[in-house]
């Protein structure tokens, strides 16, 4: 997979790294020359130019990319980045960083946004998750198909601890994609059981988010006499 990222900053470079790793082709984008440091990421291709210039993006073969990450820590950049990807290129996966979260609203499809990544609401989620059970924590929200990526602890109480997730109504527009349980990570599948104290990740729509924190948060009723 040949994927070009805009900004060749520290998180620009870190990402650069981690897919170089995972075997695909690395293009880095900068109008800065003392960003372009070749020596720092060394397997990937690099490019002094303005990515938010039609010839610069000419010269990067834009259209050869799968996937163009607007990784700058300028907004306003990295929406015209991911317009031009998307609208002029015709760019398949378009990923975008959000650096103020006041703007994470502008980072949708209209801008040619595929996947927002907001590093403040991130990092907040992260932090909600690890003191939160029972709640429903967004991790990403999907520009495309208006969707997001959100995860609830199962508490030890819930109503659905001890149920096979094919037994489940689920909420209409929702998936469950992974469950985190200890060390494990697990593809779920209709005869898993829900456990208490499981990490469960799914997309849905934001319409249904709370219909399905009630859902999986609900205490059992005391039913003693």
């Amino acid at each position: 997979m040949r994927v070009a990222i805009a900004g060749a900053g520290a998180v620009g470079r870190s990402i650069a790294g981690e897919l170089l790793e995972n075997g695909h082709e690395v293009l880095l984008i900068d109008k800065a020359p003392t960003a372009i440091s070749v020596e720092r990421v060394p397997q990937a291709e690099w490019l002094l130019a303005d990515a938010c210039e039609i010839t610069s993006l000419d010269e990067a073969a834009l259209q050869r990319c799968n996937v163009v990450i607007a990784a700058t820590g300028d907004d306003k950049v990295n929406l015209v980045v991911s317009l031009l990807a998307k609208t002029e290129y015709g760019v398949p996966r378009v990923v975008a960083r959000v650096n103020n979260p006041k703007n994470e609203w502008l980072f949708n499809e209209s801008w040619g946004v595929d996947v927002a990544v907001s590093t403040p609401r991130l990092m907040s989620a992260l932090v909600e998750e690890a003191v939160s059970v029972g709640d429903l924590v967004r991790l990403l929200r999907f520009s495309h198909g208006d969707a997001n990526l959100v995860e609830l602890t199962l508490p030890e109480e819930s109503a659905l601890a001890g149920t096979q997730v094919g037994d489940v109504e689920w909420p209409e527009d929702t998936s469950l994609v992974t469950i985190i349980r200890g060390t494990r990570v697990l593809t779920p599948s209709r005869e898993d059981s829900l456990e208490p104290g499981d990490e469960l990740l799914f997309v849905a729509a934001p319409a249904r988010e709370e219909q399905l924190e009630d859902l999986l948060s609900v205490r059992r009723e005391n039913t003693g006499g």
